[in-house]
């Protein structure tokens, strides 16, 4: 009788291939992704807003020692909270739904596994340009970017 770990192959090779994108398909998943990367990077404003609040409802309380619990604002601030995280995870969950890999959420920087040149790569955008222009290789990061087209780069940037 088969273990029912056995069912359950997380070895590498049982895992799927990620996807690949072609830049034409990177491009249009970005702008369909926009939307859902705006919406997730507001609500993590919130949340960390709404959290700021909470801790102080737990320090008032902590400070008058329990007496006065205000459980109108505690149950609108829990609710608010509860409804963010939903909404969150559900523009992330879209997100990666697609193969695209969130670097940063704080400056909407997404990556696009790819290949160039029979090389593993991921194209790079970040929130705020204006097309998908840069690619790095996988091992490299951000700081790593290289122009798809020499003609795309910036007054300070440099072709190396």
């Amino acid at each position: 009788m088969p273990d029912e770990d056995d069912e359950l192959d997380d070895s590498p090779e049982s895992q799927p291939e990620p996807r690949l994108f072609t830049l034409t398909e990177a491009e249009r998943s970005r702008q369909e992704l926009e939307p859902f990367l705006l919406e997730a990077m507001d609500c993590r404003k919130k949340l960390a807003g709404l959290e700021t609040d909470l801790s102080a409802v737990s320090t008032r309380i902590t400070m008058m020692g329990g007496v006065i619990v205000p459980y109108e604002r505690l149950a609108t601030l829990r609710i608010e909270h509860t409804q963010l995280v939903e909404t969150i995870r559900s523009a992330l969950s879209h997100i990666l739904e697609t193969g695209c890999i969130i670097k940063d959420l704080d400056t909407g920087l997404l990556d696009f596994p790819s290949r160039i040149n029979n090389e593993y790569v991921y194209l790079c955008w970040r929130l705020g340009e204006d097309r998908i222009r840069f690619y790095h290789r996988q091992d490299e990061g951000f700081a790593g970017r290289k122009p798809l087209d020499p003609r795309d780069l910036g007054s300070g940037d440099l072709l190396q």
